[in-house]
């Protein structure tokens, strides 16, 4: 056997597998898309063996994409979990053959509790087809394995059709990124758009405010005890002025006078760039490259400093 054929006879049998289905797409797909938009209880999705699998993976992308959805084991399904399922729902039954007994046992029960169902199934005169409300056809000319027997083809062609589903679903209920970060928020996309600088600042004592009139060694002093790489200078008032960083130490060093005596307020960078602390931290993280920098401050709406944003937060928070 020459390994590498048979595997891209694998590929295009379940590449035609896919980009069969264009053909049989129908109003039974539109109808299907505009039923679970509107219904108002969970999507339900159901199967058995090979079908089950690629069942649980589609139930799993309609939740990530803000359709609620839950995995129904159609044998679980007659011993109690069909208590699972209300009137309100939307039942997915997938079945290439539209006749194993477990699934195919569930339909009239369906039917009872009045839930609408979508087949998903390679065989449109089945069982599940007739019972169904909408049915979406999967069938496939050739299984990729060899055998016949092992649902291969057919099985990439069900997970097409689910994501078909999916994707249609998102753009007909105008779900947005940062809905999508909602649901989550372990992940780098929630983090980017959920995390605020509030959330990862340094306060408190790991912050040093000095007043602008203190002598650098006493900032110094600050900042060391703060263990932080900047202390931010306000007037008399409170109110930022200014920032002294270990890059503003070093381009003094060669100044004449003694530098550690000097008031901050004559070697500080003046006004820097700020931020709220409202703000998400990607919009700090980008401002810390824009501008070359590796401090922040975070201030209020009256210029008084709340805290600080170091891009060491920015990198333990996985956003650099």
């Amino acid at each position: 056997m020459d390994i590498l054929k048979r595997a891209k006879e694998v590929f295009k049998l379940e590449s035609l597998a896919v980009s069969e289905l264009t053909k049989k797409l129908d109003d039974n797909f539109v109808n299907s898309v505009e039923a679970i938009c509107a219904c108002k209880g969970r999507v339900v999705v159901t199967g058995m063996g090979k079908a089950g699998i690629i069942g649980q993976k589609i139930s799993a992308t309609l939740a990530s994409l803000g359709t609620p959805s839950v995995w129904l084991h159609s044998a679980e399904a007659i011993h109690g979990d069909l208590g699972r399922v209300t009137k309100d729902d939307i039942v997915i039954a997938l079945s290439n053959s539209g006749e194993t007994e477990e699934t195919k046992s569930l339909l009239p029960l369906l039917k009872k509790i009045g839930a609408k169902i979508i087949a998903v199934t390679g065989n449109k005169k089945s069982s599940l087809a007739k019972y169904a409300d909408w049915v979406l056809d999967v069938a496939v000319k050739k299984e990729a394995c060899t055998l016949g027997l092992a649902p291969t083809s057919s099985t990439t062609a069900m997970l097409a059709m689910g994501d078909a589903l999916a994707v249609c679903l998102v753009e007909k209920k105008g779900f947005k990124e940062k809905d999508f970060a909602m649901f989550h928020p372990g992940g780098a996309l929630g983090r980017r758009l959920l995390l605020k600088v509030e959330d990862i600042m340094r306060k408190g004592k790991d912050n040093p405010i000095v007043n602008e009139e203190e002598k650098v060694n006493v900032v110094l002093c600050a900042i060391t005890e703060a263990r932080a790489g900047a202390a931010s200078v306000v007037d008399k008032y409170g109110r930022l002025t200014g920032i002294f960083t270990d890059g503003d130490l070093r381009r003094h060093l060669d100044s004449r006078g003694n530098l550690l005596n000097k008031p901050v307020k004559d070697v500080m960078t003046k006004y820097p760039v700020t931020i709220t602390q409202e703000k998400l931290a990607v919009e700090a993280s980008r401002i810390l490259e824009e501008k070359k920098i590796d401090e922040l401050p975070v201030v209020d709406k009256d210029r008084k400093p709340v805290g600080m944003l170091d891009v060491q937060d920015l990198l333990r928070a996985g956003l650099v």
